[in-house]
């Protein structure tokens, strides 16, 4: 009867070793990525802020060096919201082109279903420079285009920066230059945050839901949020990389949890177990 007495102990004693393990093996591989974050002060990239408000009280300078508020500016509508710096020499062109791509395309009316708004995040540049900027991208644009519908935009050191913080616009300045992700931003007439669209080349199809969601005061991410959990933005080449450390935690992650399943359920579904369980039964009877 004594040894009979043990054999349960025995069993539970594994069972704690073996949840043991696997939570040290979880708590290694979830630290790992965080601890490594935490070495930089920031990462560069998108930390998105949905549902969140714009304040509409923010002020910029118009091409024409005019102050204008953030609530004048959207005036009502939903809003597309793209920042860069305007002598960017490289992502911000791309990103600037692939907007007026799909401005150029989609099934609704600039300045009546919806404005563009693209802010300089280097406070350096004034309207002189957004209006050439402007006068660039509008040309390229076949479609009739009011010039009230998609603003260029400067601000001081102080707007300039907010509004990259109030979109979670995560950015590093390097010599002249500054390193930043791409994506555009669309709020609602109200300012709210409404959806985020990542990359330089956005469908049509995707920009018009997000714009008619963002008038209905919708809330909600896009399929390419995965960018921002598979891949990491490369600054020195400016461009997106498949995070490996990401993916590969992610992938002993399911595993560990897949082996632990089936290591429970045939432990407790062995033959022993149930023999065990009997005996046990047994002896509570007795």
């Amino acid at each position: 009867m004594q040894q009979t007495n043990r054999q349960p102990k025995i069993r539970i004693s594994l069972k704690k070793t073996f949840l043991i393990f696997v939570h040290l093996i979880l708590a290694l591989v979830l630290t790992y990525p965080v601890s490594a974050q935490e070495e930089e002060p920031k990462q560069i990239g998108i930390d998105e802020k949905l549902g969140e408000m714009v304040p509409m009280d923010m002020t910029f300078y118009d091409e024409y060096g005019k102050t204008v508020a953030l609530g004048e500016l959207i005036d009502g509508k939903p809003t597309i919201i793209s920042i860069v710096y305007y002598r960017c020499p490289g992502l911000c062109s791309p990103l600037l082109v692939g907007l007026a791509d799909v401005v150029d395309m989609v099934d609704l009316e600039p300045g009546q279903d919806f404005n563009v708004l693209t802010f300089s995040m280097d406070p350096r540049e004034d309207h002189v420079l957004a209006a050439e900027k402007k006068k660039n991208y509008l040309h390229s644009i076949t479609r009739e285009l009011p010039e009230t519908s998609w603003r260029f935009l400067t601000g001081d050191s102080v707007n300039a920066h907010r509004i990259t913080e109030v979109v979670g616009w995560n950015y590093e300045k390097q010599g002249e230059d500054f390193m930043h992700g791409a994506s555009i931003v669309v709020v609602s007439p109200e300012g709210k945050i409404a959806r985020y669209l990542y990359g330089t080349q956005y469908l049509a199809f995707d920009l018009k839901m997000a714009i008619i969601e963002a008038s209905e005061g919708k809330v909600g991410p896009t399929i390419s949020k995965l960018m921002q959990i598979c891949f990491s933005y490369d600054p020195e080449g400016r461009c997106y990389l498949l995070d490996v450390n990401r993916v590969s935690g992610g992938i002993i992650i399911f595993l560990i949890g897949i082996f632990a399943v089936i290591f429970l359920v045939k432990k407790k579904n062995s033959p022993r177990n149930n023999n065990e369980k009997e005996i046990n039964k047994e002896q509570q009877n007795g």
